[in-house]
């Protein structure tokens, strides 16, 4: 194996590698613990400044109304409990209901030995001037919990919001990577995942229960927008193959379709259904995000029917020469019309895990998703020609993509400039692509 063709099989997983290599490097910096950690760390300053036992000392714990600082906060006073010291009181909110708290804490003569903060909440002007506002509270100890050092982009948190972030993309992409080796192109797959959306939060809503709906309503409508979506692409790949109506007309037109269905059916409006129905697209088994869980299950099944079953070499032979694959007797017309479904019913999974995030249903999901999908395909490998490409290879192209635009995030560049990021992106693939098709054997 040639360099060439080394970079070739595996050139975007080096690119992902170092893409997470660089945003490593970049997001280095000093942070705030998670909430576990900065108890403990709490906890451990307390015990060093009030030795005995128990420790002779009283806490308040001022932090701000978040979700990791009410979560620090429940851990620390459960901690502090445990080690009997005495949490006289605890503010989850502002500056002002912290000073509020101060206030009749002290009003009621109540000594406070140390005040337990985080990074952000020590940041308030009322800890400038504590001595002067209370001067009762003047020996009073300040404790903010130690940072940590490492990277923000390698944090736990921030990647299970990255391959939630593209775990739509990326499963709608199974299905276009199929179309595209076959030799086509699907643009209806972000408003088919718009009608899926709204079709099954219009059916829950009319006919499931609506903000009570069950389990049961919700899986059942929910399948059957998804089929009415794979249907749609037996509709697609039917007229392709029968009428010879290019993919790319074929699937604009149905574009439009979808989107204006899914406009009319919802009148222009947000349908709310069932809080219930976050579990998939929100939704964590054993910390995992079930949409990431699914993302990985059916690659897996993509994999195997792509490089281990009849179907996916026939996909291949039609991609690479249709007249050749049809005189060597692959059923060309089956195959074409079985790669739109599953773009399909891929694409109607995807808008039920958008409706899913949002508890609602509108014509207004999906918009760019199939240049976002397209994009996926084409970064990882698979070629716009056809006949090349690798299931793996759209996954790699799908977390490249959300990679970069996450990576752009927490470095705090333009969001505009992200778009100009993927577009450079896109061109470098296709160019690499051409590249490797017109000197094949260097």
């Amino acid at each position: 194996m040639n360099h060439n063709q080394f970079f070739s099989r595996f050139g975007m997983a080096l690119v992902l590698a170092g893409l997470v290599l660089v945003l490593t490097v970049l997001t280095w910096r000093d942070q705030s613990p998670s909430p576990e950690n900065g108890a403990r760390s709490i906890v451990d300053q307390v015990l060093a400044l009030t030795p005995g036992d128990p420790p002779p000392a009283t806490v308040v714990i001022l932090v701000r109304d978040h979700p990791d600082d009410r979560s620090l906060a429940a851990e620390l006073a459960a901690r502090l409990k445990d080690r009997s010291v005495d949490v006289v009181g605890t503010s989850t909110g502002d500056a002002r209901s912290a000073r509020g708290l101060l206030e009749d804490l002290t009003a009621q003569g109540i000594a406070i030995d140390i005040i337990a903060v985080t990074a952000e909440s020590a940041r308030w002007m009322l800890f400038d001037n504590l001595a002067a506002i209370f001067p009762q509270l003047s020996d009073t100890a300040l404790i903010v919990p130690r940072l940590t050092s490492g990277s923000l982009f390698l944090s736990p948190a921030n990647l299970r919001n990255v391959l939630s972030q593209i775990s739509i993309v990326a499963i709608m992409a199974i299905g276009m990577t199929m179309v595209i080796i076959s030799g086509g192109i699907d643009l209806s797959v972000g408003s088919l995942a718009a009608l899926s959306a709204v079709l099954s939060c219009y059916l829950i809503d009319r006919f499931g229960g609506g903000m009570q709906a069950g389990p049961g309503s919700l899986v059942l409508f929910s399948l059957l927008s998804i089929i009415a979506c794979g249907l749609i692409g037996v509709f697609n790949g039917f007229l392709i193959t029968s009428s010879r109506i290019p993919p790319f007309i074929m699937t604009l037109a149905m574009m439009l379709i979808a989107r204006g269905t899914a406009s009319i059916i919802s009148q222009g409006q947000t349908i709310e259904v069932s809080p219930d129905y976050n579990w998939l697209g929100i939704g964590a088994t054993m910390g995992i995000p079930n949409s990431v869980i699914l993302m990985t299950v059916l690659y897996a099944l993509a994999y195997v029917l792509m490089n281990r079953m009849r179907f996916g070499r026939h996909l291949y032979a039609v991609g690479g020469n249709i007249e050749a694959a049809h005189l060597s007797g692959v059923p060309v017309d089956r195959i074409l019309i079985t790669a739109y479904t599953f773009c399909g019913l891929l694409a109607g999974l995807g808008g039920i895990i958008l409706a899913s995030q949002f508890n609602s249903g509108s014509h207004v999901y999906g918009i760019m998703y199939e240049l976002k999908v397209i994009a996926a395909v084409v970064v990882g490998g698979t070629s716009l020609s056809g006949g090349q490409g690798h299931v793996i290879g759209t996954l790699i192209g799908a977390l490249i993509i959300g990679v970069i635009g996450n990576g752009m995030n927490l470095l705090g560049l333009d969001a505009f400039l992200q778009e100009v990021v993927l577009g450079f992106v896109i061109l470098g693939a296709v160019w690499i692509d051409n590249r490797r098709k017109h000197n094949p054997g260097r």
